[in-house]
């Protein structure tokens, strides 16, 4: 088991925790909103269902069809979660105008800040792996798990105020308001998901200045090679592919050349396992 895998097994488990939790307690408590927010986390983990299936397919090996491996598995993977995420979000307006006004009970408030405390750490979680490993699917993921984190405090906030309904008739239509507002926020993200996503099916360029740096600093330590006159690093899935352009020295023989850069191709590979691909064209010094 990879290590992604292992992060969105710990994903999952937490929400089937959470979800049941949230559904019994709010069939206990009369609480509509807990119950939704209950589905919603039921919904993370069909996500992390997806997530896992599609990162075991990005992680695939190269074969006669697929020279370049099967790494953009796992941004069209992302691309379904943000889908996803968006038709919850559309599905929670649509519930809005079905459900009947109900007032909950306190239980379901001590649920909720469990909840929201529990859920809140698992998605910190995610993210923060998503971003050390550098992998898209473990970083939609946790932000999927953020949204779920914000619509159970206004499940929260909601609950809350509708305990005063009786003082403040209003207040009954808190539980109305607080699921548009956490359904707009779900739509947000699903959105952003999706954007991010398609931008780096598309091969999203690296520019991360100081790490372009370093990889020119290397090339350039090689005899041989006077400059760079390009270079560009391309996300494809959870690896990179390195393009280059480099000006050698004119005296250099045929032979020396492709050693230069076969070494170099090695070395490139060695500072950064990301780097799986690279296709350096060289020029003579003019």
């Amino acid at each position: 088991m990879n290590k992604i895998t292992k992060v969105l097994l710990v994903s999952s488990i937490t929400n089937i925790f959470l979800s049941t939790i949230k559904l019994i307690f709010g069939i206990i408590g009369k609480s509509s909103a807990l119950i939704a927010d209950g589905i919603h986390s039921f919904s993370d983990l069909s996500t992390d269902i997806i997530a896992i299936l599609g990162n075991k397919l990005a992680l695939k090996p190269a074969d006669q069809e697929h020279p370049f491996g099967h790494g953009k598995t796992e941004y069209i993977t992302s691309m379904v979660i943000g889908v996803i995420i968006i038709i919850l979000g559309l599905g929670l307006i649509n519930e809005v105008f079905n459900k009947e006004i109900t007032i909950p009970s306190l239980l379901v408030v001590f649920v909720s800040i469990f909840t929201i405390v529990s859920k809140f750490i698992v998605s910190s979680y995610i993210y923060k792996k998503g971003i050390a490993y550098g992998n898209s699917i473990l970083i939609a993921s946790g932000k999927e798990s953020r949204t779920d984190v914000y619509s159970s405090i206004f499940v929260l906030i909601s609950i809350i105020l509708m305990q005063f309904s009786k003082t403040i008739p209003f207040f009954k239509y808190a539980d109305l308001v607080g699921t548009i507002i956490i359904a707009i926020l779900i739509i947000y993200t699903g959105y952003r998901v999706l954007m991010d996503n398609i931008s780096m099916l598309l091969e999203e360029q690296i520019v991360d200045k100081q790490y372009l740096d370093e990889i020119k600093k290397m090339i350039l330590s090689f005899d041989g090679i006077i400059s760079v006159r390009e270079l560009h690093i391309l996300r494809y899935g959870p690896y990179y592919k390195l393009l280059a352009n480099i000006i050698m020295k004119d005296h250099i023989l045929l032979k020396e050349a492709h050693d230069i850069i076969d070494d170099l191709e090695d070395n490139l590979k060695k500072k950064d396992e990301k780097i799986k691909y690279v296709y350096i064209h060289m020029e003579p010094q003019v």
